[in-house]
């Protein structure tokens, strides 16, 4: 892990999309009113004629994407977390799931991670959400690397996705070589001790906490769980069996998130106990990102109390 470069997610979505505009004349971009935030204004400056801004209009945004679905396009829609999920859920769930309609949805700005922008745009429920609709993908990359994969694979892929993105700057984790593929976790390190469970921006934290764990000799495994649905049965399944503790950490709602996903594949394949950091049934706070993970307890510190 590069911890001495860090990329926020939404950085790296915006420059794979110039990318992929220029390989894939049938993407489409839609915005509503924050292509300097989401990044998609990359695109926007390189190809004018295939990016609509729909004003604050996020509804209208996600029809509209629809519609081009239906015309053969690949469409992209872009705005903040809880405006994409929260606002324009109807619109997600009736115009483009429904209908298992071709619409990539790429939600910036979630979690606590948003900082100062405070509780009211502090999306911590858009992953129960998402993956309770059917036909929906959902997708939450941890860095840089697996971001721009990601971006790129999902326009081969027919139906309905939703990605999470960050406005946090995090390490980069991959390099280039990395392989990776929707629906398949991926293990860091063989620990015993315990199964750090994580996603998004926290998958850096799990990975600090397993290397001050090893220090003190308690060795951990960590599970980047990037595709939230369909998720990794398998993985989850092996880690139970394999590890002793099983920890699970979001940037998100300890209910409907990775931490219910996870336990629902444990109560019906393998029951063990699953300990849940995240969110716990409240809203947020305005501040500086780092401090709200340490407040709410979703960093590094909190996941090496938890394995203690």
């Amino acid at each position: 892990m590069n911890i001495d470069k860090k990329i926020a997610t939404r950085q790296s979505y915006g420059e794979a999309l110039l990318e992929l505009g220029k390989e894939n004349e049938k993407i489409v971009v839609l915005d509503a009113d924050l292509s300097s935030a989401t990044k998609t204004s990359l695109f926007a400056k390189e190809f004018p004629n295939r990016f609509f801004d729909m004003g604050i209009a996020e509804q209208d945004m996600l029809g509209t994407a629809a519609g081009f679905a239906t015309c053969g396009k690949i469409p992209y829609a872009s705005t903040f977390a809880m405006f994409a999920s929260g606002r324009a859920y109807d619109q997600i769930r009736n115009s483009i799931c429904y209908p298992n309609l071709n619409v990539k949805i790429c939600a910036t700005h979630a979690g606590i991670t948003v900082g100062e922008d405070g509780a009211t745009h502090q999306m911590l429920e858009d992953i129960g959400m998402m993956r309770q609709i059917p036909n929906m993908t959902v997708i939450s990359p941890s860095d840089d690397t697996q971001t721009k994969w990601i971006i790129k694979e999902i326009s081969k892929t027919q139906g309905p996705v939703y990605v999470r993105l960050s406005r946090l700057s995090t390490p980069i984790i991959y390099d280039e070589n990395q392989k990776f593929e929707i629906g398949k976790a991926i293990q860091i390190g063989k620990g015993t001790n315990a199964t750090i469970f994580a996603t998004g921006v926290t998958v850096s934290e799990a990975i600090k906490a397993k290397e001050i764990l090893e220090k003190d000799g308690i060795y951990v495994r960590v599970v980047d769980i990037h595709t939230i649905k369909p998720i990794d049965k398998d993985i989850i399944i092996k880690c139970a069996k394999e590890t002793e503790k099983l920890i699970s950490i979001e940037d998100h709602s300890i209910i409907g998130g990775i931490g219910t996903a996870i336990s629902e594949v444990l109560t019906e394949y393998y029951p063990k106990k699953l300990t849940k950091l995240g969110m716990n049934d409240s809203f947020g706070k305005s501040g500086k990102a780092e401090n709200l993970m340490h407040y709410f307890k979703i960093d590094a510190g909190a996941i090496v109390e938890a394995c203690k």
